[in-house]
């Protein structure tokens, strides 16, 4: 019997959670499938899977061979990606997800260059405001735009853009212009659904003095687009991120409120599962997102922000 194969296929059945579905994978037979399990239990002399009917379940043993058997094969990947990494070449299908605006407006634009730069891969993007499991949903990679990075993937800031909050002319002439952050308490709001601080806007004075305003919403929208919309017909205040709003910003259909406030900037980040057994594929395409935001985005910053902090623009990793 071979064993490292007997793990492979145990590992596969378990993974999948089906003989037929695991054959599939391995691309070999239901019968072989069912050989090499029988094999592998009849070798350690014991049982690893109840099988029923309808499912699989792992016995105790079961249970501690999978473990064990996962890490082996994953050595193993380790070993042969070491001897063959000088010729590797990235290829096969690779699955992003994105969220929707920051899809469609700054990473559309990236994807020609890189299927000319790398013919073997087949891009398969997905976008979606909701924060996806990319083990769980099977997915290479993702792009998020967060304040913090994720606590159990590895990532890579690609850039860092200013939040900015802004109104129409049109609603700024009906309803005033704020001041300060407490006056937001009177006006019309139009809220993120995602966002992290629900209907609480944080903000930063000259003098890094904290503020936090609880704001009124009219609307709740789960993608920015959507708000900044609202907002260019004169529905209310928002606050996005400046590569949403820039071009609005920079033609006078927004304008930028609360001179002298910052909200926090946030990051653009590559998140994918680990950093070990990182395939050719998803290092390409990390490597090619970081350069292609190397130069620092033309995202708009507000002129006392970047008098204040002229490098955060830039700030890449």
């Amino acid at each position: 019997m071979d064993r490292l194969r007997a793990f492979e296929v145990f590992a596969a059945v378990v993974g999948r959670g089906s003989f037929t579905r695991a054959a599939d994978a391995l691309d070999t037979s239901p019968a072989n499938v069912t050989r090499y399990i029988n094999e592998l239990e009849a070798h350690l002399g014991t049982r690893l899977l109840n099988r029923s009917s309808r499912k699989l379940s792992l016995t105790e043993s079961g249970e501690a061979l999978y473990e064990r058997s996962k890490s082996i094969l994953e050595e193993v990947a380790d070993a042969e990606a070491l001897a063959s990494s000088a010729t590797l070449q990235p290829r096969g299908r690779l699955r992003i997800n994105a969220p929707v605006s920051f899809g469609i407006r700054q990473l559309a634009p990236l994807w020609p260059r890189f299927m000319q730069k790398h013919p073997d891969v087949e891009l398969d993007i997905a976008l979606s405001d909701r924060v996806v499991d990319i083990v769980e949903e099977g997915y290479d990679l993702a792009i998020r735009i967060s304040r913090v990075g994720p606590a159990t993937h590895a990532a890579r800031k690609l850039a860092t853009s200013c939040n900015i909050v802004c109104a129409a002319p049109a609603y700024l002439r009906e309803h005033g212009t704020p001041q300060v952050p407490a006056d937001l308490a009177a006006h019309r709001c139009l809220g993120y659904t995602y966002a992290a601080t629900a209907n609480e806007w944080h903000f930063t004075d000259a003098q890094a003095r904290p503020h936090k305003i609880k704001v009124n919403y009219v609307m709740h929208a789960n993608n920015g687009d959507t708000a900044r919309e609202a907002a260019l017909a004169g529905q209310g205040i928002i606050w996005q991120p400046a590569f949403l709003v820039g071009e609005d910003l920079r033609a006078g259909r927004l304008l930028p409120l609360l001179p002298g406030y910052r909200m926090p900037d946030i990051d653009v980040l590559a998140v994918y599962p680990s950093r070990r057994h990182l395939s050719a594929k998803v290092r390409v395409m990390v490597d090619f997102l970081a350069e292609a935001f190397k130069a620092g985005p033309a995202w708009y910053v507000p002129p006392e922000a970047a008098a204040a902090a002229p490098a955060r623009r830039r700030r890449v990793k």
